[in-house]
């Protein structure tokens, strides 16, 4: 290779290796300015970000309210109207005991700030350290899931805003609260929140909060009555002290675990208050019952679903469901004697009245001379046999198409587990329908449904009806052996099967008016729960209760009602300690429902105590109570009857049949039933049981003597006329019978019979599509001489029909009866007595022949 080629190879690839490194370079160079651009789009994206931000924060303070001194020291009153817009209350307007910083005791703020916003004195009206806190909580679980409000600024929102969850709302919420903070001092701020607050059983304030629970001067507070105060305003309803104890000593004891955690007590402090009792310090409370009370006592608990809402001094509008006559008239029922003979004071009642159809609470019935609904809605209890429908037998047709008429056998029978299961009468009743099973309310057969369909089928389908039920559930559940149901549970949950299976929470709200004009809808969203046809089977069985089982004293005459009785039983270690006498029981039920209305109704006594039992004197006062106010709020209403789905079908069953057969044209009326079936379940199959024919019945003959003839009458199922032919054999004088007539007419006259003879008729039903099938014969018999008119002749036995008569016994010339006769008479002449007891094979094959041509 020459000197001269690799050198120009060698510039060559010198020349190529200059160009590649100056395409690096460019290429690193485009890269750079690509992320340069890229920063500053996203730096410019930023910063109109952050303006956008900033002006749209602007727009947002500028539209927010000024404060108000007014608004800051006088709460806005609550207005409450009822479902035609009428003013029924005014909430927060009450006297209240206003206080000064100065009255404040320590224990009190400590437990406030230690609860609620623990650097108060150290923020300036908003925490940036909890909005940081907040901001990550809200990133992961989305806006709204927690909240950084510092006192200052629940100030501003129960003053000023509303408490919708929006990034306006809040940024005004914290421009006020800053400006707020800067307005006025620290103390000034806490007296406004301490005397704002609802702490429940209308006590608005901590000064009247105090005097209500305690009894007592705010300044003589200790340490476990300050924290149960700290912790009552974030729900006052839920954490009452009356109604749940324990959840109120729960909510105590965090509050006493957040003083210790912040160094406010002691852990010797707050040990020792939490081993008090929250109903150990608490006062009696005073029942001062005013129109609606109950009913106001619900709504309440519901506007708390609101949250961050002071319902007592935000100046909402409350539009509820409430009917004001039903209710004036369910609170006479309860606090009189005018419909209802109580046994006595202790004696209680709860009760709520429900629209079928939407779920609105027309009524509540919260007790007998009671202020709030707490036996009506809160209250829980053993359902007993009002269960059956929830737990037993409506998943049984949901999941398993049973038919109302299916069967199942009333016998000895135990839980799973090896316990023995009574009924409440202490007897069997062998196989029986489900519908026959509910209305007697039978145990056996409801715990034998729900052994088939399975535990967590049936916790589903109760859930799926508003019942708080365990995550897992057991037999018990089938005869209603748990704890528990309140009125409100159950009337929400039978409504829906008089619904169609459809399912709305019961509820006292319809929306909630803010002062500027916003609107909340508070409607619960209807939820189908159930197929149409397992809404209706259950209604028709439980309407069989009302009209024929244990609910018939429940019955409204002219009303559409299915319901459903139910009683509960005290155990063994109860009774022996209060002396229950045998009979004595704890709860008795009563849930029914028309169209339009359902009602549920406990009775029974707050607890056990002596003396504390239903009697069978008193164990019918539910069912009066729900037939009083049915009548009452049904009076002059046109009434209706429940929708059959086009899922269903009625079909006549063979009573007893199982599985069930259709009737055939033979089978007797009484022993056939309707019921109803999920279409595409109903028997095919006829049953034979019956198809031997059946006889005639009241046969007549009677001689007319002037006329000379006789007259043969009888009659017969009108269904079977059509099928059927009837062939008339005669004996003269104790001769053998032969064919005389046959045809479908139910009358047959002799003409010009022999003088002084014995006439024998023997009738039988032939089947015109069978031959063979040949009814009993029925005989009767006629004398055609008159010997005296007074003595009856009956129809001849038909096991015996020519059995001779003593000589000489009178005979008249009339029989009617049931084939039987014992005033026969030889045949005089030829000394023929033979007996012909039925019909010989030739005479079926002549009869046949006859009825052939």
């Amino acid at each position: 290779m020459s000197e001269n080629y690799r050198t120009r190879q060698e510039r060559r690839a010198l020349k190529e290796n200059k160009t590649e490194k100056k395409v690096n370079v460019k290429s690193k160079s485009s890269a750079r300015k690509l992320f340069k651009r890229i920063v500053f789009i996203i730096f410019m994206i930023g910063v109109i970000g952050v303006v956008a931000g900033g002006i749209t924060a602007v727009a947002f303070i500028l539209d927010a309210p000024k404060l108000d001194a007014a608004a800051l020291e006088i709460p806005q009153s609550t207005k409450v109207y009822d479902r035609d817009k009428n003013l029924i209350a005014e909430l927060g307007n009450e006297k209240r005991t206003n206080i000064t910083y100065d009255e404040i005791p320590k224990v009190l703020e400590d437990a406030v700030l230690a609860t609620e916003d623990v650097r108060f004195y150290d923020h300036f009206g908003i925490d940036l350290f909890r909005i940081g806190g907040a901001i990550i909580a809200n990133v992961k679980n989305g806006f709204g899931s927690q909240g950084a409000s510092t006192i200052t600024q629940q100030v501003v929102k129960l003053s000023f805003l509303s408490p919708e969850k929006t990034v306006k709302r809040k940024v005004q919420e914290q421009w006020l609260a800053i400006q707020l903070d800067a307005k006025y001092s620290k103390q000034q701020i806490l007296t406004m929140y301490l005397n704002k607050i609802n702490y429940g059983n209308k006590s608005y304030g901590v000064a009247k909060a105090a005097e209500t629970y305690f009894g007592k001067d705010l300044k003589d507070l200790e340490l476990p009555e300050a924290a149960l105060l700290a912790g009552l305003p974030q729900r006052p309803s839920g954490y009452d002290p009356y109604k749940y104890p324990d959840l109120a000593e729960k909510r105590r004891n965090t509050v006493l675990s957040y003083m210790e955690m912040h160094g406010k007590i002691t852990k010797e402090q707050a040990d020792a208050a939490k081993a008090t009792h929250v109903t150990d310090y608490i006062v009696k409370k005073e029942e001062k019952t005013n129109p609606h009370d109950a009913f106001i006592d619900q709504v309440l608990e519901e506007i708390e679903q609101v949250k961050d809402l002071d319902v007592l001094s935000s100046g909402v509008s409350i539009y509820t469901t409430l009917d004001p006559n039903a209710q004036k008239f369910v609170e006479k029922v309860l606090d009189t004697n005018e419909y209802i003979k109580y046994p006595d004071d202790r004696f209680q009642a709860g009760l709520v009245v429900l629209d079928t159809k939407t779920g609105e609470l027309l009524a509540i019935g919260g007790g007998r001379h009671q202020s709030t609904s707490y036996f009506a809605t809160d209250m829980k209890r053993q359902p007993g046999s009002t269960a059956k429908p929830i737990f037993d037998y409506g998943p049984a047709i949901e999941h398993l198409q049973w038919s109302t008429y299916h069967q199942i056998v009333d016998e000895p029978h135990t839980y799973t587990n090896g316990p023995a299961v009574k009924n409440w009468d202490g007897r069997y009743k062998g196989q029986m329908s489900i519908r026959d099973a509910l209305a007697d309310s039978r145990n056996i057969p409801a715990l034998k449904t729900f052994q088939e369909i399975g535990p967590s089928k049936s916790r589903e389908f109760a859930a799926k009806l508003g019942v708080r039920v365990e995550d897992r559930i057991n037999e018990a559940y089938s005869i209603g052996g748990f704890n528990g149901m309140s009125p409100m549970d159950q009337a929400g949950a039978y409504s829906a099967f008089g619904n169609n299976g459809i399912y709305t929470k019961p509820h006292t709200i319809r929306k909630v008016v803010f002062p500027d004009g916003r609107e909340i809808d508070m409607q619960p969203k209807q939820e189908v729960v159930m197929k149409d046809y397992t809404a209706f089977m259950v209604t028709d069985m439980l309407k069989s209760v009302v009209k024929s089982g244990t609910g018939r004293s429940a019955n409204v005459s002219g009303v559409h009602i299915a319901g459903k009785t139910g009683s509960t039983n005290f155990d063994d270690e109860t009774k022996k300690k209060y002396d229950i006498p045998k009979g004595g029981i704890p709860d008795v039920w009563f849930t029914g429902y028309s169209p339009d209305y359902t009602i549920s109704v406990w009775t029974g006594y707050s607890e056990h105590g002596k003396g504390n039992y239903i009697s069978s004197k008193s164990s019918g006062i539910a069912k009066q109570v729900f037939k009083v106010v049915m009548s009452e709020i049904t009076k002059g209403e046109k009434q209706r009857d429940f929708t059959v789905p086009n899922s269903v079908v009625k079909s006549p069953v063979v009573k007893g049949s199982n599985p069930p057969k259709l009737p055939s044209v033979f089978t007797p009326s009484d022993q056939v039933v309707y019921e109803y079936f999920v279409k595409g379940t109903e028997p095919t199959e006829t049953s034979d049981q019956f198809d031997t024919i059946p006889p005639v019945q009241n046969v007549e003959v009677n001689y007319d003597n002037e006329a000379n003839k006789i007259v043969l009458k009888w009659q017969y199922d009108e269904k079977l006329l059509e099928r059927v032919s009837f062939v008339v054999s005669t004996a003269i004088n104790n001769s053998n019978f032969i064919p005389y007539w046959s045809g479908k007419e139910m009358t047959v006259t002799i003409t010009d019979p022999y003088p002084e003879s014995l006439y024998a008729f023997k009738i039988v039903v032939v089947d015109d599509t069978n031959g063979e099938n040949v009814s009993e014969p029925v005989v009767a018999n006629i004398e055609t001489s008159i010997f005296d008119p007074l003595a009856p002749v009956n129809p001849t036995d038909p096991e015996n029909p020519t059995e001779p008569t003593e000589p000489g016994s009178p005979s008249n010339g009339n029989s009617n009866g049931n084939g039987q006769n014992n005033n026969k008479k030889p045949n005089p002449g030829n000394g023929d007595t033979g007996n012909n007891n039925g019909i010989s094979e030739e005479d079926i094959e002549e009869l046949i022949n006859l009825i052939r041509q």
